[in-house]
């Protein structure tokens, strides 16, 4: 099988080049090529604009007799895209650009100008530093003290990296804790000191709390209170403990005095008084005395008044529960 793209020819044993004839081509030979538009510029036939980079195919040729230590100059042909008239420009070596010759006009470049301007800046400035000493010399002394200002400020970066390099990084360390501390401390005083103005002793003496009226309600209630409460967890509680017959004394108890005992059956009558409440009846009978008590009175015999303790009192509420 041959080989696809013939890269490689065949050459017979008796192949001679110097039988080939020479290919005679004219030195203005044209060759298409692509390329793009290498700046903006205005169609002088159609008024159409053409941008920088817009791609064209191109017919290019060598400019015949013109050249540029030695540079080829080039010149090449497009077609406008919207009236197909012929535009051509040339490549310039000297100063690194094109030149639109004819078709087209080249518009406005700020950039472009700005570089020429600074070029041109440039070279009248060493012209006249050739042509005027005093010019030189005054450049010169501004150059000396701009390079004396870099010097120091280069040695003062130097001594300060010396001294960057000569610090003990555990010791600052160290230092900023002792500092975190003291504020924290600091802080914690001037909290207290506050607190102390506004709730503790201040220089004039107490400050005093105005009393609520929960306050006053709640110690108006308290009394009341304290006298519904008792110390035992029964109600006959306070029967056995003011009754001095039913209670048994226990071998080993030492008895308690007389003046004592009697104090707490007065506490437990009054509070029985207070706990035991007795209804009065629909119907109060009423005794009209005989005439033989008055003539017995009269005699001077006296007659027993039937007294209530605790007991009865708690006996005659039972009894009207159970006759209602």
């Amino acid at each position: 099988m041959s080989e696809r793209k013939v890269l490689n020819k065949y050459y017979p044993p008796d192949f001679d080049p110097r039988k080939i004839p020479r290919l005679r081509l004219p030195k203005d030979r044209q060759y298409t090529v692509r390329l793009m538009a290498p700046c903006n510029m205005r169609c002088t036939t159609c008024g159409e604009y053409i941008y920088k980079g817009k791609k064209f195919n191109s017919r290019k040729e060598t400019v015949q007799n013109e050249e540029y230590l030695g540079i080829k100059i080039f010149r090449f042909y497009i077609k406008c895209p919207r009236c197909l008239a012929e535009i051509t420009f040339k490549t310039d070596p000297e100063n690194a650009d094109y030149i639109v010759e004819h078709g087209a006009t080249r518009n406005f470049q700020a950039l472009k100008l700005a570089e020429e301007q600074a070029e041109r800046e440039a070279k009248e400035e060493e012209e006249e530093e050739k042509n005027n000493p005093m010019k030189l010399l005054e450049k010169r002394t501004q150059m000396s003290k701009q390079e004396m200002d870099l010097i120091e400020a280069l040695e003062d970066l130097k001594d300060l990296n010396r001294r960057h390099a000569n610090v003990n990084f555990d010791d600052m360390l160290k230092q900023y804790e002792e500092d975190k501390v003291t504020m924290l401390q600091r802080q914690e005083e001037e909290d207290e000191a506050f607190i102390r103005s506004v709730y503790g002793k201040g220089e004039e003496g107490i400050v005093k709390r105005i009393k609520d009226e929960d306050d006053a309600d709640s110690d108006e209630e308290d009394p009341k209170r304290q006298k519904l409460t008792t110390p035992f967890e029964k109600p006959t509680d306070i029967l056995i403990a003011g009754s001095p017959s039913t209670a048994r004394q226990e071998p080993g108890v030492p008895v308690m005095p007389t003046g004592i005992a009697s104090q707490r059956k007065a506490s437990s009558k009054s509070l029985l008084a207070g706990l035991v409440k007795v209804k009065p009846l629909a119907a109060a009978k009423t005794n009209e005395p005989s005439p033989s008590a008055s003539s017995g009175t009269s005699n001077g015999t006296e007659t027993k008044v039937e007294t209530t303790n605790s007991l009865g009192l708690l006996c005659s509420y039972s009894g009207s529960d159970d006759s209602e």
